[in-house]
């Protein structure tokens, strides 16, 4: 058999193992994005029934990330322990129920503990999900894959504003306030995704009746042969340097300068929108609200794609964040435009999630097995404080000056600071060379 055919078969296999995992993942986190930032379409109606302050909707808003930061280490050495399957599902179950029943809060602290609960019940989701795909696909498609599983972010945001404009416009049933609606509406389908998800999953390709021999042999193969790479050029990882080391936290911080941005659109931006332009009803927020998000679903894919080809990882990652920082800054010039302002947020909104790809393509060149699932859930849970302080600094500022733009400023300078930091990597640049290598080896066969 010709090295041409070998790998015109490899590829075959990945695309079937894409085509077969991929696709209920993406829905899965679709759900889970939707459950965690409907709060910033609800706040629409909610704020004022409960009296909230631009300060408190953030801090509200920003606890489900230190449940999430809590509880989402074990929650991955967990699921490396007991199997994907069935520690999925159980995220699942938990975090649509406590979703379901923010509906139900009647204070402000009350909606605070609910928040804290479901950012627990929810935690781990993201690095499980990571630590899953790195059972399934070779470090040459990884930044593609986890680009197109990540896809999900924009397509949930594109969905949820529509849908949630709808419900606040238009469900009032039991007496019930719309924004009310808004929770349990969209917090049922992840329970009945939990049930979905025990037939769906395997734990790895050892399980998947779908593979042949030959392709479980081969995958587990070249998976194995890069595990031992990374231990021959990195060492080992104990656990203590996988939760503590330096690599993670430089990681983690580049990653919370994203969440800071990130998690800020996601809660402010339906308020953002009604403010450029307060004659919009909440149907027409959404759907404004909606369409960086279209955009950015293409350009992350794109963006990933073209960081695979190259095998480059740091630019791919920081090129986006200045674009954004800049953007962000001349948001404040285009005050009172609404179209120039809509156009900068796609922007902003575009740069922000072009980097998953590359940028989660960039742990698994040094992290392996367990050393991989504490890793990958310390760098998100560390990082995904930036969903806390974001949204919390955001509103002080917007509470104090009046003005959205103090906080827009602080977000631009935090994205252009890791951008500066993940460029002079030395870790990612040595990992780098050795993927240009394995490039340029593949092109000669």
């Amino acid at each position: 058999m010709t090295a041409a055919i070998q790998i015109d078969r490899h590829d075959a296999t990945i695309r079937k193992i894409q085509w077969r995992i991929l696709p209920f993942l993406v829905v899965l986190y679709i759900v889970a994005f939707i459950d965690r930032s409907n709060i910033g379409f609800a706040a629409l109606r909610m704020n004022a029934e409960l009296g909230i302050t631009s300060t408190q909707f953030g801090i509200a808003a920003g606890l489900f990330t230190v449940g999430y930061f809590l509880f989402e280490v074990p929650s991955n050495l967990l699921m490396h322990r007991y199997g994907a399957r069935k520690w999925i599902a159980r995220i699942l179950f938990t975090w649509g129920a406590v979703a379901a029943c923010t509906g139900l809060v009647h204070s402000y602290f009350q909606l605070a503990i609910v928040r804290t609960i479901l950012g627990i019940a929810e935690a781990g989701f993201f690095p499980c999900v990571l630590l899953y795909l790195t059972y399934w696909f070779p470090e040459r498609q990884r930044a593609r894959v986890v680009a197109l599983f990540m896809v999900s972010l924009p397509i949930a945001t594109l969905i949820a504003g529509p849908l949630s404009g709808l419900i606040l416009d238009h469900v009032h049933w039991s007496g019930l306030a719309s924004w009310r609606w808004v929770f349990i509406l969209e917090g049922v389908p992840a329970v009945l995704l939990g049930f979905l998800s025990l037939r769906i999953l395997v734990d790895g390709p050892r399980d998947a009746r779908w593979l042949s021999a030959d392709e479980k042999t081969w995958l587990v193969d070249v998976l194995q042969a890069e595990a031992a790479a990374k231990v021959g050029q990195h060492g080992s990882v104990s656990f203590w340097n996988s939760l503590s080391g330096v690599r993670i936290w430089l990681l983690a911080f580049v990653y919370y300068a994203k969440s800071v941005a990130v998690y800020v659109l996601a809660f402010y931006s339906p308020q953002i929108v009604k403010g450029l332009g307060h004659e919009l009803s909440s149907t027409a927020v959404g759907l404004v609200n909606g369409l960086p998000y279209a955009v950015a679903t293409v350009a992350m894919v794109w963006w990933a794609r073209r960081s695979d080809r190259t095998g480059e990882r740091r630019w791919h990652v920081a090129l986006p964040l200045m674009v954004a920082g800049v953007a962000l800054v001349l948001m404040a010039l285009s005050a009172g435009n609404l179209w120039v302002s809509i156009a900068l947020l796609t922007l902003i909104t575009a740069a922000i999630y072009a980097p998953y790809g590359p940028f989660w393509a960039m742990p698994s060149l040094f992290l392996t097995s367990s050393s991989a699932a504490v890793g990958l859930a310390a760098i998100n849970s560390i990082a995904n404080l930036g969903g806390f302080v974001g949204p919390v600094a955001f509103g002080a500022l917007k509470d104090s000056t009046g003005s959205i733009y103090p906080g827009l400023a602080f977000v631009s300078l935090t994205l252009i600071a890791a951008a500066i930091l993940i460029v002079r990597l030395k870790f990612v640049m040595e990992a780098e060379k050795r993927i240009r290598a394995k490039l340029r080896t593949a092109a000669a066969l």
